[in-house]
């Protein structure tokens, strides 16, 4: 089950806060959070994405206050969103452990910091914490975990909690005013109640840091040839378990799924290091070489469905593997991580010395 657990960001290091509560180093702003956005460039690709990480860190020290009882002047989370000019407006709590699992921010700057970028900022962000391995949440984390391996996060009760409060910010304030964020479990959980609205042709501003993919770990061979190789297979025999189950043929004679939320393009960050998002990186990129190499319509079948998804569907339990999206905006990191849980944290996405490529895909 350790593979599983999406709240590695936090190492061993810790300190003595001022009230002589020990708490982790990096759940302090003051010594780990992006100090040197003193003043937020909304136009910026790295302040946004710095401050979208920060508010999703916010949430996760909200639920440790409430572990380990910090309360006033003694919480830690504050910080992690007041830095930016963001109000918390509402904290999201799980009906099963009462455990905090999200936050709605409103962003509320004083008029001496208004200026011309401020007109790029949003207006609410909507954020989701990934997995805490701490009593009092990772039971039920855990059990979460699992629903999204078997494509069953969308049954659940935290993602029915989340995605009425994403229909109330968006019905009270519209689409163009509102972001979604989260970092592993808590990037699932924003990444499914995107392509919700999507679905409708409401298409929000989505911040996913380390999305889980659930697929065999291809990206992390690393003969190259092997690897195209093995991908290419897999996509001949994802398709042609796709069209034994006639899912083709039912897709031939509706709506395109991938069509309807092609619009859509989230921000996707994947460090090549973190086995649970890394997937991406082939999952996009192989599809592009399928139509170099004249196969693009059995990649883009192989796309749209997953093995253990049509696996389910021929058991009769239909099933939409929440991985599988037809655009994004790719984002990798490229610096160098001493191991895996930096490569799976939080924290890298606000480093100031951040190496990236990204590239944007569109489904055709």
């Amino acid at each position: 089950m350790q593979w599983l657990l999406g709240g590695y960001q936090e190492p061993a290091a810790a300190a003595t806060s001022t009230f002589g509560i020990m708490a982790s180093e990096r759940e302090e702003f003051s010594l780990s959070g992006p100090l040197h956005l003193t003043v937020v460039d909304w136009k910026n690709a790295h302040h946004r994405r710095s401050v979208a990480a920060s508010l999703v860190q916010g949430v996760r020290i909200l639920e440790r206050d409430r572990q380990v009882k910090r309360q006033g002047s003694q919480a830690l989370a504050p910080p992690w969103w007041e830095f930016f000019d963001f109000q918390l407006i509402r904290q999201l709590v799980d009906d099963v452990d009462s455990s905090i699992f999200g936050a709605i921010y409103e962003f509320k700057p004083p008029e001496s910091h208004y200026h011309n970028s401020v007109d790029e900022s949003p207006r609410y962000v909507i954020a989701f914490r990934g997995t805490i391995t701490k009593p009092g949440s990772v039971s039920r984390d855990l059990e979460l975990d699992v629903c999204i391996i078997r494509n069953g996060l969308h049954e659940t009760s935290r993602f029915e909690t989340a995605i009425q409060a994403v229909r109330n910010v968006v019905a009270t304030v519209g689409k163009s005013n509102v972001w979604l964020a989260g970092h592993s479990l808590g990037a699932a959980m924003a990444l499914l109640a995107g392509k919700t609205m999507a679905k409708t042709g409401i298409f929000l501003q989505a911040f996913l840091f380390n999305s889980p993919f659930i697929s065999a770990p291809i990206e992390r061979i690393k003969n190259k040839r092997v690897k195209h190789g093995l991908r290419i297979a897999s996509s001949v025999i994802t398709a042609g378990l796709a069209l034994a189950t006639k899912k083709s043929y039912q897709n031939s004679r509706s709506v395109d799924p991938f069509a309807t939320l092609s619009a859509w393009v989230p921000l996707l960050f994947v460090n090549p290091g973190d086995h649970f998002c890394s997937e991406y990186i082939g999952y996009f990129e192989h599809r592009k070489k399928m139509d170099d190499i004249g196969i693009g319509a059995i990649g883009r079948l192989a796309t749209q469905n997953s093995l253990g998804g049509l696996l389910m569907s021929a058991t009769g339990r239909e099933s939409e593997p929440l991985h599988l999206i037809p655009s994004a905006n790719l984002i990798v990191n490229l610096t160098p991580c001493q191991d895996f849980r930096e490569a799976h944290g939080i924290h890298q996405w606000w480093r100031p010395d951040l190496h990236i490529k990204s590239k944007l895909y569109n489904y055709k």
